[in-house]
């Protein structure tokens, strides 16, 4: 249930037809694991604690650095040096006291990660590495849970979920990460931002889109992400939909 403080601070969600009283209780009943505390992460984090997502789960073993601060919008000068998901669950509890922050300070590999997915109901990438990414997306495999995941570029960004356990509505199973990207990029081959750089206002467009695709996943509104990879171009201000499906020959 919903406490007369909750009502008052969620009231335009419960105002909308689509989520209402009952979707703001799905949300608050929900566990969402978040992949990184950085670019992608820290608007996710906050729109979801906003939002009233009840557990938010954190996975980053890193520091705070001053470098981090021109898009990490979570973190902030004092935090410096300090671990991101400490950063992290400070500002989400300032952000809303109703919320419970698990802070998960490791590198998520193949021997940890099982557990840690297994007691979410949905989980959103926010990495900066291939390898990551795809161990994410066959742990939620494995697990079956709903994965929301996003990557950046120097100014461009895309986003899709993945569901590979279900069949779509012409009972065909739903792709995978690898059906999407076959092959991970060999090391080196694509700079990373401290290579390259990075537009900081970027990271909010991507991860707030993110947001919202958690949100609706939970409330149970509108149209997914399956199968579809949505691309951003910041310097043309162009969205583009690409429909991706499984590969059969690797069943």
């Amino acid at each position: 249930m919903l406490s007369d403080q909750e009502l008052e601070r969620y009231a335009r969600h419960i105002l909308l037809r689509d989520v209402g009283g009952l979707g703001q209780q799905k949300l608050k009943a929900a566990r969402v694991l978040i992949i990184g505390a950085g670019g992608l992460g820290s608007p996710l984090l906050a729109y979801l604690a906003a939002a009233g997502v009840g557990t938010l789960g954190v996975v980053d073993d890193d520091v705070v650095s001053l470098s981090n601060l021109q898009r990490q919008i979570i973190h902030d000068s004092d935090a410096i040096e300090q671990p991101k998901v400490a950063s992290a669950r400070h500002s989400l509890k300032r952000i809303n006291p109703h919320v419970t922050v698990h802070a998960h300070q490791i590198r998520l590999d193949a021997a940890n990660g099982a557990a840690i997915v297994a007691d979410y109901d949905l989980v959103v990438d926010g990495s900066d590495n291939f390898d990551t990414r795809y161990l994410v997306a066959d742990l939620c495999e494995q697990a079956e849970k709903p994965l929301i995941t996003a990557a950046v570029g120097l100014f461009d960004g895309s986003i899709t979920m993945l569901k590979p356990y279900e069949v779509n509505d012409k009972g065909q199973l739903n792709p995978r990460y690898r059906d999407l990207f076959p092959h991970k990029p060999t090391p080196g081959s694509i700079p990373s931002c401290a290579e390259a750089g990075i537009l900081g206002a970027l990271t909010g467009v991507i991860g707030s889109m993110q947001a919202v695709e958690v949100i609706k996943e939970i409330v149970g509104l509108g149209e997914g992400l399956v199968g579809r990879l949505v691309l951003y171009d910041a310097r043309a201000a162009r969205f583009e939909t690409i429909k991706y499906r499984r590969r059969h020959d690797k069943d």
